[in-house]
């Protein structure tokens, strides 16, 4: 029988991702190593689960679980059945008023902390993937952090779990019962833990070793801690499943212990001439109780010179001079400053090359942290196109950081690492290096395997110290993790891994793997594709950004697959590459949004849509780029046939019941795919007043010149919705306001250029940008006068248009001041507006643009100024309605739209806001509620 077969008799074809370019997007993780599955899988289910496995057992198939995809270290590819856990596992229970938190493995851990915000909580690892890095990952990697330490891992805070072993078997650490269910149904292996526990209490030698190793940091093998830090089997079982990769079992659900999310915090950058002096500091600070003091080389902090707001001072270091950051963390600012204080008295011992300056500023501490958590990307976005960039972490005793540090730089020297740097968490001895190295050539292959080695010799021989601190031991250090533990402990692991897994089907290869080359081979290729995409470190940051990640692609994905296509189109696999291409047009061109939000947590500032904008561009043929160019040369008849069919379609509705285009237009699309959806959310507009035409007079009664967009020209409100048209609207708060403006005369046939732009049609979307910049010179007197529009989206489109200005045109561009009617109701009409009353409880939908645009807090502002309470969805993200994209592709919007969907349907409000109609829409139909622009919000309050 056929996996796929197999497969199908436990899941429903939906969630079975068998096709080539499914396996192939799933090859790689955010490390450097690759494994193409034969199926990814997606359950929903502990049924589900138990399924797998017992297909696992029966055929010989391994078995991986993966949630994002963000380890470093080879530990979420697999060769077998991938377990894409994402998508389904995404309980998040606050217990206890927040004491308490239950998870499942599919929560992204930044989300967790959102929900225990309220209670001044949060989870105690704090990895700096935690925006991207979800519960399942955390877990079985054992994370920490830069404020965690050893203390608050995910070891010690997981009050709970609940697991499956390879045979099917769940078992709770929260239910009593199962103690005893666990000695009676796992005989071999609670014996097995009981005699290992034995083994260890009873060689002093052992025991001191791992209670050593344990007080730092340490993701080396498996968590043998467990064996001397509990007395219960089952006990001892949980907790070796934290770190344990995913090859022991199945966390399905973990209840953590949360820590105190301190709401007072004083941060600075302290300077020192070397390294050296710079752990003197550690110890010092560590007892003033600093929450983190993260280390910084000069060649990382050489990194990040070009970053905008640096301080000036990094500048001018010397060239082997070294920085702190350092945090203190309080109940309150009384707290936080006796901290310094105490710090403040031994300052005068250290070395340092200017006076310690603290700050409260949110601003000033983010950017500290920006400069610290840039170092990463700054050395993956310039390295040499191929190569891949390597994050290790590695741990020594605090009292040796100094000389352990100068000898990992001598390292980098003698295997030519010349943009090699050191950054880490000093106060727990953990620093992380990159480097940056190729894998095409077997001469680059053995030189990293000679400076690992030497890096094994290093840490291990020399300074005692652990060869993962945070990381997790993956496929990279399998072959040395009974270098770092010795023989003895290196067999408990084995008996472990063989008594649960004797088959090695649970994430084979991963922690114990007896090939001592395991960490050269399999390695990711990162060849050079094209230039929006090639600094692509395939970390996964952006992943949950994407509106289609539920759907075919994520940006990690598209270029993953990209750059697979290139590889068989090297090798000569024509029919493959065929295929791959073939399903890549809806996978990866036709489902993007191009919203760009991707960028936004991308580390290294990468827009995969602009990638998608050009791929769109040369798929164009001369007829389809002629034919778009005539719509923009004339695109007020085209506006008003769209405005006529959309009547024509009110009306057919009217006369034949409410539904009836939506259900016409969804049975021919069966028959002609290219159909639009018709939405129960299209109006056409109604006609808006007459014009305020602009000559000079007007000219010097307005304060700014109201651009409608050809969406609010054309679209009205549904059906039972408010009748007043946007137009209108922006008219009476103006006038409330006591603001005049003015609306061109020659309007209509003017537009931003967005639907030619997103699409690809670049002759299209130049000649609509030319001519507009042209038009808006004319209507705002030459530059004078503010120019608004009321669809966000818009907004940043004509914002960002100059790369396609004439050089004529740039210049008058550059005189212009272009405004969102965000900026407008913020800056020009609450200043002078009174509100007369407020709204109770409202929703809020910020839209992609708005974000881009760093809107976002002006846009909640406005609502806090109109409403008692105002609400933003944690899950609000792009919608994926991407102008008309979601009417050609309605399952885009509906799988982008579903998480925040759900989130608003649990709960009622007086309203639902946003700034650009067509996302409106699209939430409108999600939540079943009237999204609207804020503008109307206003004119119900002023």
């Amino acid at each position: 029988m056929e996996l796929d077969q197999l497969l199908e008799a436990i899941l429903p074809k939906a969630r079975i991702k068998s096709r080539l370019i499914d396996v192939v997007a799933y090859a790689s993780d955010a490390g450097f190593y690759y494994l193409r599955p034969k199926a990814v899988v997606q359950p929903v289910s502990e049924e589900e689960v138990q399924a797998l496995f017992r297909l696992s057992q029966r055929q010989k198939i391994p078995l991986t679980f993966r949630a994002a995809g963000t380890s470093l270290s080879g530990q979420s590819i697999s060769d077998g059945i991938l377990v894409d856990l994402s998508q389904f596992w995404n309980k998040i229970q606050i217990e206890q008023e927040g004491e308490l938190v239950r998870v499942q493995p599919g929560v992204i851990g930044g989300n967790v902390n959102a929900y225990l915000r309220r209670y001044k909580r949060k989870i105690g690892p704090d990895p700096a993937s935690i925006n991207s890095a979800m519960m399942g990952g955390i877990l079985s990697n054992n994370a920490s952090g830069m404020c965690c330490g050893v203390s608050k891992n995910s070891y010690h805070t997981t009050r709970y779990i609940r697991f499956m072993l390879p045979t099917g078997a769940v078992f709770s650490t929260e239910q009593p019962q199962d103690y005893a269910r666990f000695e009676a149904e796992c005989p071999a292996l609670f014996q097995l833990l009981q005699a290992l526990r034995a083994q260890v209490w009873q060689d002093e030698a052992m025991y001191e070793l791992i209670r050593r190793k344990y007080k730092t940091k340490n993701t080396v093998g498996y968590s043998v801690n467990a064996l001397i830090d509990y007395e219960h089997p089952l006990d001892m079982l949980a907790h070796l499943l934290i770190g344990a990769e995913g090859t022991l079992g199945f966390i399905s659900e973990a209840v953590l212990q949360t820590v105190p999310d301190y709401p007072a915090k004083s941060t600075a950058l302290l300077y020192f001439p070397d390294i050296y002096a710079a752990c003197q500091a550690i110890v010092p600070l560590t007892e003033a109780g600093a929450e983190a003091v993260e280390l910084m080389d000069r060649a990382s902090l050489r990194s990040i010179e070009h970053m905008a707001g640096v301080p000036a001072v990094i500048h001018t270091l010397p060239a082997a001079a070294a920085a702190l950051l350092v945090e203190f963390q309080g109940e309150n600012p009384a707290d936080v400053q006796h901290k310094i204080s105490g710090f403040m008295l031994r300052a005068p011992e250290l070395q340092l090359l200017e006076e310690p300056v603290f700050t409260t500023d949110p601003v000033a501490q983010g950017l500290l942290w920006k400069v610290r958590k840039g170092m990463f990307p700054a050395v993956g976005a310039v390295r040499a196109s191929g190569s891949t960039v390597i994050l290790e972490d590695i741990a020594f005793p605090v009292a040796q950081l100094g000389d352990a540090i100068l000898d990992l730089q001598q390292l980098f020297k003698k295997h030519h690492y010349e943009k090699a740097i050191i950054f880490g968490h000093a106060k727990d001895g953990n620093i992380h290096f990159v480097v940056t190295q190729a894998f095409d050539t077997p001469e680059e292959i053995k030189r990293y395997d000679q400076f690992l080695k030497e890096v094994v010799v290093l840490v291990v021989l020399k300074y005692k110290g652990a060869l993962k601190a945070e990381h997790g031991t993956g496929r990279n250090m399998a072959p040395f993790v009974e270098t770092e533990w010795g023989s003895g402990i290196y067999q408990i692991m084995k008996a472990l891994k063989q008594t649960i897994d004797p088959e090695n089907l649970l994430n084979p290869g991963v922690i114990i793997n007896e090939n001592k080359n395991a960490h050269i081979q399999n390695l990711k290729e990162l060849p050079r594709v094209e230039e929006e995409v090639d600094r692509c470190m395939e970390c996964g940051f952006c992943e949950h950004k994407c509106p289609s990640r539920d759907l075919t692609l994520t940006p990690r994905r598209r270029i993953v697959v990209r750059r697979e296509l290139l590889r068989l189109k090297r090798a000569g696999a024509k029919k493959q590459h065929k295929q791959l291409l073939h399903q890549y047009q809806y996978d990866g061109l036709d489902t993007c949004a191009v919203d760009g939000l991707c960028a936004t947590a991308c580390p290294v500032d990468i827009n995969t849509g602009d990638l998608v904008k050009r791929l769109r561009r040369e798929s164009h043929s001369d007829f389809a780029n002629n034919l778009a160019l005539l719509i923009a040369r004339n695109f007020k008849p085209v506006t008003a046939a769209v405005k006529m069919g959309l009547q024509s379609g009110a009306g057919i509705n009217a006369l034949l019941g409410a539904a009836t285009l939506t259900k016409f237009t969804r049975q021919a699309r069966k028959i002609a795919p290219a159909l639009p959806l018709w939405s129960e959310q299209l109006a056409p507009a109604p006609a808006f007043a007459t014009y305020k035409t602009i000559d000079k007079a007007a000219q010097q009664q307005a304060a700014v010149v109201y651009f409608p967009t050809c969406i609010s020209r054309t679209m009205g409100n549904a059906a039972g919705q408010n009748g007043n048209s946007i137009i209108a609207t922006f008219a009476r708060v103006s006038e409330k306001a006591g603001i005049g403006f003015v609306i061109p005369e020659d309007v209509e046939s003017s537009c931003c250029g967005q639907i030619f732009s997103s699409k690809g049609y670049s002759k299209a979307f130049e000649f609509t940008a030319n001519a507009t910049i042209e038009k808006v010179w004319r209507w705002t007197d030459g530059g004078r006068l503010p120019l608004v529009l009321d669809v966000t989206s818009c907004t940043h489109t004509l914002q960002n248009c100059r790369p396609v200005l004439s050089p004529e045109n740039r210049q008058k561009y550059d005189a212009l001041s272009i405004i969102d009617s965000i900026d407008y109701v913020a800056d020009f009409i609450l200043p002078k507006a009174t509100v007369l009353r407020k709204k109770g409880r409202v929703l809020l939908h910020p839209v992609c643009s708005l974000q881009k645009m760093g809107l976002e807090n002006k846009f909640v502002s406005i609502a806090r100024q109109l409403a008692h309470e105002v609400e933003v969805p944690l899950h609000a993200g792009c919608c994926g309605m991407a102008g008309d994209r979601g009417f050609l592709f309605p399952e885009l919007t509906a799988a982008a739209t579903r998480p925040e969907a759900q989130e608003a349907r649990q709960q009622c409000y007086d309203g639902y806001y946003s700034s650009a109609k067509t996302c409106e829409m699209a939430l409108s139909e999600a939540v079943g509620k009237n999204y609207e622009s804020i503008l109307y919000l206003l004119d119900a309050c002023l």
